[in-house]
C-alpha cells in the first residue's frame, strides 16, 4: 500500500477539475447498478468512455490538467457494492502527478467514521464526496456530525452534491431518490456547526441556486464547484456572484465522464466570466483549498 502524496507541478498544469467520477474499477465493476447507470447516461446524452483510474489519469495528463477523483458509496441505499475508495487512492498515488484522491463512505453504515479515519490515515485522501440524494441521508441531521468532525479535525474537504441529479431521472418515482436531501440550505447547518470544515457545494444547485449563493455568501467555509451543467446553462446570478462576491471560492469542475472538461471549457466561452477571475476558478482557488502550493 502506498500513501498518497501529491507530486503535481502546479505551474505546468492549466486547470484542476475538482469533480471527476471513477465509474469503473480495474475489475470492471460499476459504481452504479446497471439500470441507474443507463438512465444517467441517457439523461446526460453521453455514450463516451468510462475509464478506470489509470485511464482517467491518462486523459487528464494529456490535457495538462489535474483531477480530483472519487466514487460514491451508496451500498445501503442501493444494495450495490461501491467501488473501493482504497483502490482509487492507490491509483491516485500511482498517478500523483495529475490525480488527487477523495474518499467516500456510506453515512448510513455504523463504520463510516472508522472508515473515514482509515482512508485519511492510511491512504492520505484529501477529502470526501457525499451525495445525500443517492446515499439517502439528510446531511443536516446531527447523527452525522461525528463524521464531519473527523474530517474537520483532519483538515480534509467535504464535497456534497447539491441540486437536481440525473441519477434516477425519468425512472419510475425517480427510483425512490429524494431531491430535497440535496437542498444546499441543509449544508448551512453543517457549515455553522463545523466552522473549520471546508465544504464544497457541488454543481449549480438547480432549483436552489439562490439558497446556495446565500450559504456561500454567509459561510466562508463553503465553496461552489461548477460541475454537472454546461456553463451555457448557468443561472445569471451564479455567474454574477462568481465574478464578484464569491470569486475566491468558486471552482472548476466538469462531472467527468458525464460532462467532459473539453465540453465545459468550450461552452464556458459563451459565459461572461471576467478574464481576471478565470485563473482562480480554473486552478488557483483549488490550489489554495487543497493545499497544493508546496506540491511538485
Amino acid at each position: 500500500m502506498t500513501r498518497y502524496e501529491p507530486a503535481i507541478d502546479i505551474d505546468a498544469i492549466t486547470a484542476i477539475d475538482v469533480h471527476v467520477h471513477v465509474e469503473i474499477d480495474a475489475h470492471g465493476h460499476s459504481s452504479l447498478p446497471d439500470d441507474l447507470a443507463d438512465a444517467a447516461a441517457s439523461y446526460f446524452s453521453t455514450e463516451g468512455p468510462r475509464p478506470d483510474i489509470d485511464g482517467v489519469a491518462a486523459y487528464y495528463r494529456e490535457r495538462k490538467m489535474a483531477a480530483v477523483v472519487f466514487t460514491v458509496d451508496a451500498e445501503t441505499n442501493f444494495g450495490h457494492a461501491a467501488i473501493s475508495s482504497s483502490e482509487i487512492a492507490e491509483g491516485a498515488a500511482r498517478n500523483n502527478d495529475v490525480l488527487i484522491p477523495f474518499g467516500s463512505v456510506d453515512p448510513l453504515k455504523p463504520t463510516a467514521v472508522a472508515e473515514a479515519r482509515r482512508l485519511i490515515d492510511d491512504h492520505g485522501v484529501r477529502g470526501f464526496k457525499f451525495h445525500p440524494t443517492v446515499q439517502g441521508f439528510d446531511p443536516s441531521d446531527p447523527v452525522y456530525f461525528p463524521l464531519y468532525e473527523t474530517l474537520q479535525d483532519a483538515g480534509v474537504v467535504a464535497l456534497f452534491h447539491t441540486g437536481q441529479t440525473g441519477i434516477g431521472a425519468g425512472m419510475r418515482g425517480g427510483r425512490g431518490l429524494q431531491l430535497a436531501l440535496s437542498n444546499p440550505m441543509l449544508l448551512d447547518i453543517v457549515a455553522a456547526e463545523h466552522p473549520e470544515l471546508q465544504i464544497i457545494m457541488a454543481h449549480p444547485s438547480v432549483p436552489w441556486q439562490d439558497e446556495a449563493l446565500s450559504v456561500a455568501t454567509h459561510k466562508h467555509n463553503t465553496w461552489i464547484d461548477l460541475s454537472g451543467w454546461s456553463p451555457k446553462y448557468f443561472p445569471a446570478e451564479l455567474v454574477r456572484y462568481a465574478n464578484s462576491i464569491i470569486k475566491k471560492r468558486v471552482l472548476f469542475g466538469s462531472d467527468f465522464p458525464m460532462i467532459t472538461p473539453d465540453r465545459w471549457i468550450r461552452d464556458a466561452e459563451q459565459v461572461a466570466f471576467k478574464p481576471e477571475v478565470l485563473p482562480g476558478i480554473m486552478k488557483d482557488n483549488a490550489v489554495r483549498l487543497l493545499r497544493l502550493g508546496d506540491a511538485g
